[in-house]
């Protein structure tokens, strides 16, 4: 999901002065907020998406589905391949207690041979035969695990790309990232996805920036985290007055932006400074917005 800032400044970002004498705000700008592009995770055709524009949705809420079909029927022949697996390595289990149990009836023998070794009423060449049959029982178990870790070695492969399907398949599930309202969508149900394209863009309105310029000589006047008051239109005539916090202060000098007015001369290199208010309903994206800087 790929996270960009929804700039819809129209202009008019206003350098502040510290003289109050003229009545004027410090600094003008216009709101602004971070979205989130909720882009698609995997390619096919949009099955559903509950999304309407202005919406509002919860962090972590299913929207939508894209169509899984060829994913189950890959897990299903991964299951099929398992399965079979499984069934060797039963076989070659079976092998295995057949020849521990033909070892386990040599043992016995070379018990009684070694009794009538004891008694001279066996041969050393009848020892020898059993030893001998005793170590091929041993190779012939030896040979037949190397055949069950490959097997099992293939299982896991197996299981691996069973893994890998599940999360294709959870990546068909369209998941909302954050709580927001939905600003604007980009698809429909029926339609056809990729990978990677964008679905519907949304944004956390609980609270915005108000993003204004300022000079260098009031730069050093402007700190991190200072509040601040930010007013906004109640009606024609009259502000209606927020608290804001300062977040964010540009490290870098840019030329002014070309519409922009100012309590004093137009000046040529200036900082973005951003304020976060607290959104009660009634700030909105784009909206203009003055700034005090509380000293």
């Amino acid at each position: 999901m790929k996270k960009t800032v929804l700039i819809l400044v129209s202009g008019g970002l206003l350098l502040l002065s510290c003289n109050r004498n003229n009545n004027l705000s410090d600094a003008y700008g216009n709101f602004e907020s971070v979205t989130v592009s909720v882009s698609s995770e995997a390619n096919g055709k949009i099955l559903s998406l509950q999304v309407k524009e202005g919406e509002e949705l919860k962090a972590g809420e299913i929207i939508g589905i894209v169509d899984t079909t060829d994913h189950f029927l890959k897990k299903n022949q991964l299951l099929a391949q398992k399965k079979a697996i499984a069934a060797r390595l039963i076989g070659i289990r079976g092998q295995i207690d057949v020849q521990l149990q033909q070892k386990a009836n040599l043992m016995v023998e070379k018990d009684r041979i070694t009794r009538l070794l004891a008694e001279n009423a066996a041969t050393p060449k009848q020892m020898d035969d059993l030893n001998g049959a005793i170590e091929l029982v041993d190779r012939q178990v030896a040979s037949i695990k190397t055949q069950n870790a490959g097997i099992i070695e293939e299982q896991v492969v197996i299981d691996r790309q069973i893994d890998q399907v599940n999360e294709a398949i959870k990546k068909c599930y369209i998941k909302n990232p954050i709580d927001g309202i939905v600003l604007v969508k980009y698809a429909e149900p029926g339609e056809v996805t990729i990978l990677g394209k964008t679905l519907y863009k949304i944004a956390d309105l609980s609270e915005l920036e108000l993003k204004v310029y300022v000079s260098g000589e009031q730069l050093p006047s402007v700190k991190i985290g200072q509040k601040v008051e930010v007013l906004i239109d109640r009606d024609k005539k009259s502000n209606r007055s927020l608290e804001g916090k300062v977040s964010w202060i540009s490290q870098k000098a840019e030329f002014t932006p070309k519409i922009i007015q100012t309590k004093e001369e137009r000046v040529d290199l200036v900082y973005g400074v951003k304020v976060r208010v607290t959104n009660d309903g009634s700030l909105k994206i784009a909206m203009p917005g003055e700034v005090n800087f509380i000293e």
